[in-house]
């Protein structure tokens, strides 16, 4: 049998698969652990590793559907993942070399502790870590916080921030769908002191896959489709987390506006971001090409550009256009991610890359959905 060659976890480099695997990988195997694997971001987590190079998938838990198939409730991984749910067991999951919480706020911080000091690195694709300011996260999650020990040990993983500290981390707090279009947008412009920060704009479309997979009225066909509306406006959670990784960008508390919409679309999300300009910026395509040249997830698109939703589909990728309507003081981003993907799971899976020391593309490859 022939093997044909390609690309192969190598960015840009076209070697046979089984020489780049012994050259730079040596065989070596990710044990991997996924709490609450029933959600969308579950079997995003389940779609990305079932196809990563580098992954053994060990154990996916499940309180509710203890014994069930993964293929009986998601036929798409039929044939690539033949695990069934377990209960939430410690001991299975301290076998693990790396365990993602893909649950509610409230439940990373009840498990996390133990499977840290048992050597066992976690990823929390859940909001229990991701604020640093325990009495702002309880304020707005509605809980007590019982790990704030683990809050501070946590590293915000978003790598075109925090690469280096991630490399390191023993506890990875995933930044939020919204946060991430946002903060990828507003990031070159707060950098590099060019805009009055008391006053950004963040005015953002979810797909309805946002809400979760538990049953709602208001995400049913029936409410959601043909139609579109704000939510939140008065304050929403990932506002606070937004807010609070941009203020220490900018060494400063910013001020920000943040007002969410549901789209009737399923996957994606568009963040069309607002911002004053203090002066005369010069070239804001060149500034935008130059911070992400190199981030590969990172899309800075020619000038002009309007990127769509379903150019991100399905990829880890986030699309960003610069506009300066008239020329005037006020500059708009555009930035579009999928909120599963580089939203949430297969962020995950890049923070897993780069804490495992893997190209950080590894299993990250695929090519977004069109139509």
């Amino acid at each position: 049998m022939t093997i044909m060659p390609f690309l192969f976890c190598t960015g840009s480099l076209m070697m046979h698969p089984i020489e780049f695997y012994v050259e730079n990988y040596r065989g070596v195997m990710i044990k991997v652990g996924i709490v609450g694997g029933t959600g969308y971001t579950g079997v995003e987590l389940l779609r990305l590793l079932a196809v990563h190079p580098q992954v053994d998938l060990k154990v996916i838990t499940s309180r509710s559907e203890a014994g069930v198939a993964v293929a009986d409730m998601f036929p798409n991984l039929r044939g690539h993942v033949d695990l069934a749910f377990t209960e939430p067991d410690i001991e299975l999951l301290a076998q693990c070399d790396v365990v993602f919480y893909a649950t509610p706020h409230g439940v990373a911080m009840a498990g996390a502790g133990e499977l840290l000091e048992r050597g066992v690195r976690v990823i929390d694709l859940g909001a229990d870590f991701r604020i640093k300011d325990i009495a702002v996260w309880e304020r707005w999650y509605g809980m007590d916080h019982t790990r704030a020990d683990l809050v501070e040990q946590a590293v915000y993983g978003l790598p075109e921030l925090n690469r280096e500290q991630i490399k390191a981390a023993q506890l990875i707090a995933c930044p939020g769908c919204y946060p991430t279009a946002t903060q990828l947008g507003f990031l070159p412009l707060i950098e590099n002191d060019l805009i009055d920060t008391s006053r950004l704009i963040a005015d953002t479309k979810s797909g309805v896959s946002g809400a979760g997979r538990k049953a709602n009225v208001g995400t049913l066909l029936c409410e959601a489709s043909e139609s579109m509306k704000a939510y939140a406006v008065a304050g929403h959670r990932h506002q606070p987390e937004i807010s609070e990784k941009l203020s220490m960008v900018a060494g400063h508390q910013i001020g920000l506006t943040f007002v969410p919409h549901l789209t009737p679309m399923i996957r994606g999300i568009h963040a069309t971001l607002y911002a004053t300009l203090k002066g005369e910026p010069g070239d804001l395509q060149a500034l935008y090409e130059e911070r992400y040249q190199g981030e590969y997830f990172v899309d800075v698109m020619p000038a002009g550009s309007h990127p769509e939703t379903r150019s991100v589909k399905g990829a880890n990728h986030c699309r960003i256009a610069i506009h300066r309507p008239g020329g005037g003081d006020t500059v708009v981003i555009l930035s579009v991610i999928d909120n599963l993907v580089k939203g949430a799971s297969g962020q995950a899976v890049q923070n897993m890359n780069v804490m495992f020391g893997l190209d950080e593309q590894c299993g990250l490859g695929q090519v977004a959905l069109l139509p």
